[in-house]
């Protein structure tokens, strides 16, 4: 079976999903504010949360909001690469069909 095409910022890896985030720390709320093309043309889904950007606080508000927006339990999301930067890679341990229907329910446009 083939995989199925990546959606820019969602892409199989095995039996989970990497998700590429640019997150917006101290943004005023927790939010997923949708898909976003950056200016080197990759694309990501934007998101914002209340937290700062200290001692991994702004990494967890982020593994939390993408767990309770997507129905996933909070272990199934790990921020696993740039901790310190705002353009992280989150791995979601669930098949990349069944996170794409999830975000898409949540109104996340996956490609143009």
């Amino acid at each position: 079976m083939s995989q199925p095409a990546p959606a820019g910022f969602l892409r199989a890896e095995g039996a989970t999903t990497l998700l590429l985030v640019r997150l917006t720390p101290k943004g005023g709320r927790d939010a997923l504010d949708g898909r976003q093309t950056l200016s080197d043309g990759r694309m990501v889904l934007a998101a914002r949360v209340r937290a700062i950007p200290e001692n991994g606080a702004a990494n967890a508000a982020l593994e939390a909001l993408l767990a309770g927006e997507l129905g996933y339990a909070g272990s199934a999301v790990k921020v696993i690469a740039g901790a310190t930067s705002r353009l992280k890679t989150i791995r979601i341990r669930a098949a990349y069909q069944e996170v794409r229907e999830r975000l898409a329910r949540r109104g996340v446009v996956l490609q143009s």
